[in-house]
């Protein structure tokens, strides 16, 4: 009998998301893992060593995931109050974006009966000073209701309200693109303008480090994991499915999802979706993911590039097409637009992340299935390029186009108004005219 030796791999045991088992084997057979009972589970501390129903030799040595400590309470517990009837009350969650550009903050008022539509709502206010979008002594900063959605959370009759933020003066809050957004739409909405964005991010535990990854080390080099199946291949699909299913449930436009070419990154699809819907279904998209996580006790990033080195960075690839473009010869209209993009490009770099390019210069590299932030290109199936034509689309002469720029914290509505204003709008040099 050989002395008990690690096995390189961890092993997530589904039924326990905050215990990671790692096996201890005496030989150098393929590692095995085990579903422990949950009264051994309940009671398992780190460091602890388990017997397992396996042949002789293996054990498990118990180690905990940086964890939230909010998903160590009881969800049974919560469940028997949300069960409780509201009577004609109804829980309107209030979302907007905050003074950072890409982070999302929420409140909830009581309402006297279920509202049929957004121009039901009531405005609010909320302290501006402590989400970066105000000063102490002027903070009252206030929250238009925008668009709703069911809440998957509570659900019916209680509903999730995403919000403009306006100052004081109301005038827009700095980060508020959605004005200008909306304003650009309804020039061209004659053109019936569609999009599609393609959201990835990566599962984190509270510490930082990727989900599932080895606490002193990393995954196997990227290959097996893009669209993978099994539990060395897939990290995190649990939250993927409840946030598909949450979602639908809540009127949200998603389409589908995958996971990535990086272990623990993942991505999914909203669309299409036409004018200023695209930015409304994407954010309330991630504030949806965002809450998921926190049930979980882990982190949603949308960092573009979350693990420096040979990793794949994390985008948010944009399709988009207009009438014209989808009609018999319209590859016509989608070469116009793409000539058009390639005199603009710092103007769409600086758009495409909250801080100016800076973010995705760490991405938009050249590798790693990017194009350099530096130039720009297109190209027929080309997921190097900054613009990529889909191969169905160069055959059938119609269809869209592909801007793989943006990054995974990119504002919707700033990515999505630039290029109307750029393909539709023919504005040229580096700043945005204003109407």
């Amino acid at each position: 009998f050989h002395p008990l030796k690690p096995d390189p791999l961890l092993h997530y045991n589904a039924g326990h998301p905050r215990l990671l088992l790692c096996p201890y084997t005496a030989s150098t057979a393929p590692p095995l893992t085990s579903r422990l009972p949950d009264d051994l589970l309940g009671s398992a501390d780190p460091g602890q060593i388990l017997p397992t129903a396996f042949p002789p030799g293996m054990c498990f040595i118990v180690t905990k995931m940086a964890t939230s400590a909010s998903a160590q309470l009881s969800k049974v517990v919560k469940r028997q109050y949300l069960e409780l009837p509201q009577g004609d009350k109804v829980q309107a969650m209030y979302i907007w974006i905050d003074g950072t550009g890409d982070g999302l903050r929420c409140k909830t008022r009581t309402l006297d009966s279920e509202p049929k539509s957004v121009e039901e709502l009531p405005e609010w206010n909320f302290d501006g000073s402590s989400t970066y979008q105000s000063e102490g002594s002027n903070s009252d900063m206030y929250l238009i209701p925008s668009a709703m959605f069911r809440d998957p959370f509570r659900k019916d009759p209680n509903k999730l309200v995403l919000c403009e933020v306006v100052k004081y003066n109301r005038r827009p809050a700095e980060t508020n693109h959605r004005v200008t957004c909306r304003k650009v739409m309804q020039m061209v909405e004659g053109q019936n303008p569609w999009f599609g964005m393609e959201q990835e991010y990566t599962i984190l535990g509270t510490d930082g480090h990727p989900f599932g990854w080895p606490s002193n080390g990393f995954p196997g080099p990227q290959g097996p994991y893009y669209c993978g199946v099994g539990a060395d291949k897939a990290y995190g699909r649990d939250v993927v499915e409840a946030h598909y299913r949450a979602c639908l449930y809540a009127g949200v436009k998603i389409c589908g999802t995958n996971a990535e070419v990086m272990p623990a990154q993942w991505e999914f699809q909203v669309g299409p979706c036409e004018g200023i819907d695209m930015g409304d279904h994407l954010w309330v998209a991630r504030f949806i993911l965002h809450r998921v996580c926190e049930d979980f006790g882990v982190v949603a990033s949308f960092d573009p590039k979350p693990i420096p080195g040979n990793w794949n960075g994390a985008g948010c690839h944009t399709n988009f097409s207009t009438k014209e473009m989808r009609e018999e010869g319209g590859l016509k209209y989608i070469e116009e637009c793409i000539e058009k993009l390639s005199k603009r490009h710092n103007y769409h770099i600086r758009a495409y992340d909250p801080k100016g390019g800076l973010d995705n210069a760490r991405r938009l590299t050249g590798r790693h299935e990017t194009s350099s932030i530096h130039e720009f290109s297109a190209g027929v199936a080309n997921r190097g390029a900054s613009i990529r034509i889909p191969r169905s689309v160069g055959q059938e002469k119609k269809g869209y186009f592909e801007d793989r720029r943006p990054s995974a914290n990119c504002d919707p509505y700033a990515v999505t108004e630039a290029l109307i204003r750029t393909c539709l709008l023919d504005e040229e040099g580096d700043e945005p005219v204003d109407y």
